[in-house]
């Protein structure tokens, strides 16, 4: 079977050490990948398996396959059908085949291109009565009719488990097969495979627990009562009990357990009983720019774009200084307490008090990018666009003429007169556009600029709308925190902000996301890989993640809010400070701050946190199958991070380098700190920290999982 292996640790510019690995026989071995979502985006760990797919390609070529349902929109349009390079993989597909069910095989079109492997639920439901019965015999576990999604998953792992069986019966004693299942929706192929004792190494990922899920949904106070919930009755009152049982046999059953984050892993181990073995974190496909200045070049760029549209979002109210404007953003799902919007806004409250009793003339936009039910775009923000975009097609017109006219002047090396560049005509056309433009204020303005972009469907009850009336952010002149509430995700063909999202983050200044559930977080790590300073939490996985392996994360742009430890009201206030600080930096210091951030982009690449997965596929072949394959358990892993310094031209106190006053953000101190990028980064390479184990939770630690050592 031809392979490629082109894996390297050592391409992440010196930076991180390279992966001295006891290399596993991929030859001699086949992966499976099985989810839900596979070639079917319908939540984060879409991501991770799309992302994660060039480099377990990379590293397995052709002995690596994806499993998942097939759903005939998503095969037509991502999926290119193709034969099975092995020929015994054809006929466990064909056994299924013949016996009414139908699987389908293909590459799916993404980076990496991976075979995949769908099969049909719908085909094979006749059999859902007997699988049910299979399912209680062999495990106790009985599932309501009612539960569509929990039927369908039943199918999906029986025809799974069925495949298994077909294929290690053809393949005999080798090559062996490792199965990895994300998720309880994979689950049932995990426990009917092991219940029927197929050879197999499993594992199994959970990226956020069911249970947990759902009580943090009910704003439960999760973390602090971890060890005092009663997860039966809970999973029963919440009448998700039959899932909450399929999760907890399949994290019982696989070979090895990994979760995304240690947070996670605490929550894990209390929900699930089972201590994770491995902490398997997210990652991204990182491409990095041959020069510094190109990503930051991308940033004035689109962040141009967004400052068109403020300029129409509030046309007739514009009087802050769009050079001494920074935006903010929260984007994601729209979970209000979840994603940690409740104090985000009360934070933005604060700081707006801070910024108008300080007199500081910096002024902040905050976008609230989250879906929620809308019936169409606010008229007054289209309205305000067409405005904006009617007086730039007027300066336009007028521009190309007198361009034209003072161009052939200075060609007869003639001074123009100013007076006569300008006819009448052009005179005639500018106060059109103007009296125009004032009639419209004057008839639809006496209002202030709308907070949300679209009509609300239930407008009374947002929960975002609701706290913007208590705090009062409406706006007004006198306030510098405005807010624009976009109900939508971004489109680049929307008619009233035409970004896409990763366009719109690389306009921004800042983004927030003071989650209080978050098991990993995508959306400060994209923010991160594109040079963008963002505030995360402690309760999240990645926040946990940057404290582990960074020094002083906000001296990269990394934000850690404690909401573990601190208050509500505590956590706030941090929030508020961290925001104000922000506000404080000059444009030197936030152009500085972003070369840092985007440095740390290495750390989130696969090709760096693949060694995780490698890790725990040799874990769990060591336990299915230890006469062929080793694992010293009293080796140190071979999973270890490796710890950023701060920052070589940072001073060791925070407050050096941080002005003790505010001041405007375009304003440059001669007596700042010598920078230079290239040598800073050089000298934190020479300092990279001794590394220290990330691979799973040990035993007695003292220090609580998302606590800062700083």
């Amino acid at each position: 079977m031809p392979l490629t292996r082109s894996l390297s640790m050592s391409s992440l510019s010196g930076m991180l050490p390279a992966w001295e690995e006891d290399e596993l026989p991929v030859e001699d071995l086949l992966l499976f990948e099985v989810a839900w979502e596979v070639t079917n985006k319908v939540g984060g760990i879409y991501t991770v398996i799309q992302t994660k797919a060039k480099i377990t390609v990379d590293e397995w070529g052709e002995n690596y396959y994806m499993m998942g349902p097939y759903l005939e929109h998503n095969f037509k349009t991502q999926v290119e059908g193709c034969e099975p390079p092995t020929p015994a993989i054809r006929k466990a597909m064909d056994a299924l085949i013949n016996n009414g069910c139908q699987v389908h095989f293909g590459r799916w079109l993404i980076e990496g291109s991976p075979y995949v492997i769908l099969f049909d639920i719908g085909s094979a439901a006749w059999n859902l009565d007997r699988w049910k019965g299979d399912l209680w015999e062999h495990c106790n576990i009985g599932l309501p009719y009612h539960d569509r999604e929990a039927n369908d998953s039943l199918i999906l792992g029986s025809l799974i488990a069925w495949f298994f069986k077909e294929l290690t019966d053809q393949l005999g004693d080798k090559p062996n097969v490792i199965a990895h299942f994300h998720e309880w929706q994979a689950g049932p192929g995990l426990i009917l495979s092991r219940s029927r004792k197929i050879p197999m190494a499993t594992v199994f990922t959970t990226h956020a627990t069911l249970l947990g899920r759902y009580l943090c949904a009910g704003n439960a106070d999760f973390y602090n009562n971890l060890d005092k919930f009663n997860i039966d009755k809970e999973a029963g009152d919440r009448q998700i009990y039959h899932r909450y049982c399929l999760e907890r046999a399949a994290v019982h059953c696989a070979h090895v357990f990994t979760t995304v984050s240690q947070i996670t892993a605490v929550e894990a181990n209390h929900m699930l009983h089972r201590k994770p073995d491995v902490v398997t974190p997210n990652g991204l496909n990182v491409k990095k720019f041959s020069a510094m200045h190109e990503f930051q070049n991308l940033h004035s760029t689109s962040k141009t774009r967004i400052q068109e549209f403020v300029r129409g979002h509030f046309y007739g109210h514009l009087d802050f200084n769009l050079e001494k404007t920074l935006f903010f953003f929260i984007a994601g799902r729209y979970e209000f307490s979840n994603k940690g919007a409740d104090i985000f806004l009360e934070s933005l409250s604060r700081l707006n008090y801070l910024l108008r009793v300080h007199r500081n003339d910096v002024t902040v936009v905050v976008f609230f990018i989250m879906p929620a039910k809308t019936n169409n775009f606010n008229v007054e923000s289209l309205k305000g666009q067409a405005v904006r975009k009617q007086l730039w097609d007027t300066a336009h017109t007028v521009k190309e003429k007198f361009g034209k006219k003072l161009y052939d002047a200075l060609l007869k090396g003639q001074i123009p007169d100013m007076n006569s560049i300008l006819e009448r005509d052009d005179f005639t056309i500018m106060k059109r556009a103007i009296y125009a433009t004032q009639c419209n204020v004057t008839k639809n303005r006496h209002s202030l600029p709308p907070v949300t972009t679209h009509n609300m469907l239930e407008d009374s009850t947002d929960p975002i709308l609701a706290n913007v009336r208590r705090i009062g952010l409406f706006n007004s002149r006198n306030d510098r925190v405005k807010i624009i509430f976009h109900p939508e995700f971004l489109s680049s063909t929307s008619p009233l902000l035409p970004m896409d999202y990763e366009d719109f983050v690389r306009g921004c200044n800042l983004g927030v996301f003071p989650s209080y559930y978050e098991p990993w977080g995508y959306t400060p790590g994209e923010c991160t890989v594109m040079g963008i300073p963002s505030v995360t939490t402690n309760l999240s996985g990645f926040g946990c993640f940057m404290e582990e392996h960074v020094s002083e994360p906000a001296a990269y742009g990394i934000y850690i809010v404690d909401r573990r430890f601190r208050s509500a009201d505590e956590s706030c206030n941090q929030l508020t400070q961290f925001m104000f600080s922000f506000c404080q930096q000059s444009r030197r210091q936030r152009i500085i701050q972003r070369n840092r951030t985007e440095r740390l982009s290495e750390l989130l690449d696969w090709r760096y946190l693949g060694r995780f997965y490698i890790h725990t596929r040799h874990l769990a072949l060591s336990r299915a199958f230890p006469d062929k394959f080793k694992l010293d358990p009293n080796a140190p892993p071979k999973t270890e991070g490796f710890h950023y310094p701060r920052p070589y031209s940072v001073p060791p106190s925070p407050s050096a380098s941080i002005h003790s006053t505010p001041h405007h953000s375009d304003v440059e101190d001669d007596d700042d700190e010598p920078y230079d990028e290239d040598e800073e980064a050089e000298r934190d390479r020479l300092n990279i920290k001794a590394p220290f184990v990330l691979d799973s939770v040990p035993e007695g630690k003292k220090k609580q999982p998302g606590e800062s050592g700083n």
